[in-house]
């Protein structure tokens, strides 16, 4: 099937990604492809598994089958290793090993991938893309997917960057740039929600840990309300149908949810979710 020209923006949110794994299966079992993909922090796994045409994997990943799969460190571990996620395992054995990555098919793809990362130097969001080199597009996606202070900053060419949510983190002004008419963004939270301004407390241990770079903290401490700004523009632009959103409709799982059962419903309600909106959406890509 031809590429549907459109742009695609997935949401992060850690684990509530699976949300949206739900969602691109169902498209993928469709042969729903669009020509332009834009994947921010947990949604760049799924916008390369999508790229990739690899139904099932996003899920795999973050449902593991056995403890093989655990990626979560123990608090003895993460003192050690300064990760509460053990990196290495989800952007290097599972691409590698596990769960292979169908590098192949995503560097032939017809399909344009930005991943959206945070400069640390700068504090601004950059869309990275990487055609050629496998090492290099699993270190912009662990970027991307870096989250503050629970896991290390990433060096991509020698710049150190971090969750691509920090400062943009539903990049929907990006896909405006790009041109497509047609945008459809999956959100992995519910309508009307809005982030909350750090506390005192937490704010002053993001200054202590990153007060070699005070760009990146001035992002961080006014993430909530840039996050907040976009939802409300989100909220007309949806209202207006210039775009087409699919958010859950059900409490989302926790953002570091472990429980199998939790995560593989919310999986299935993103699948679901997109059966029956399938042919709303397919109507706002053909109008």
């Amino acid at each position: 099937m031809d590429l549907i020209k459109a742009t695609l923006v997935l949401e992060g949110g850690a684990t509530r990604g699976v949300f949206t794994s739900g969602v691109l299966d169902l498209l993928m079992e469709k042969g729903i492809y669009v020509s332009h993909v834009i994947g921010v922090s947990a949604g760049t796994c799924n916008a390369v598994d999508y790229v990739s045409r690899q139904p099932g994997r996003t899920r795999d990943c973050m449902i593991p089958a056995d403890k093989s799969g655990n990626y979560y460190y123990g608090m003895r571990d993460f003192v050690k290793e300064k990760s509460l996620m053990n990196m290495d395992l989800i952007f290097d054995k599972f691409p590698n090993e596990i769960l292979p990555f169908a590098y192949d098919t995503y560097f032939s793809s017809e399909m344009e991938c930005e991943i959206v990362t945070t400069n640390c130097l700068t504090g601004k969001a950059e869309y990275m893309t990487e055609r050629k080199d496998r090492e290099r597009l699993m270190k912009i996606c662990r970027a991307s997917c870096s989250m503050p202070l629970l896991t290390p900053i990433v060096n991509v060419d020698d710049v150190p960057y971090l969750d691509g949510g920090l400062a943009d983190s539903v990049p929907v002004g990006r896909a405006k740039e790009i041109g497509n008419e047609k945008i459809i963004v999956v959100l992995t939270k519910n309508q009307g929600y809005r982030k909350k301004v750090p506390s005192k407390g937490l704010q002053r241990v993001y200054r202590r840990a990153y007060h070699s770079y005070p760009n990146l903290v001035r992002t961080i401490l006014r993430r909530s309300f840039e996050y907040n700004k976009t939802m409300n523009h989100l909220d007309q632009l949806e209202k207006r149908g210039e775009i087409f959103v699919l958010r859950p409709q059900v409490k989302p799982v926790s953002r570091l949810e472990r429980n199998k059962e939790s995560l593989l419903s919310f999986y299935e309600h993103g699948y679901q979710l997109a059966e029956r909106k399938l042919d709303d959406m397919m109507k706002y890509l053909e109008c």
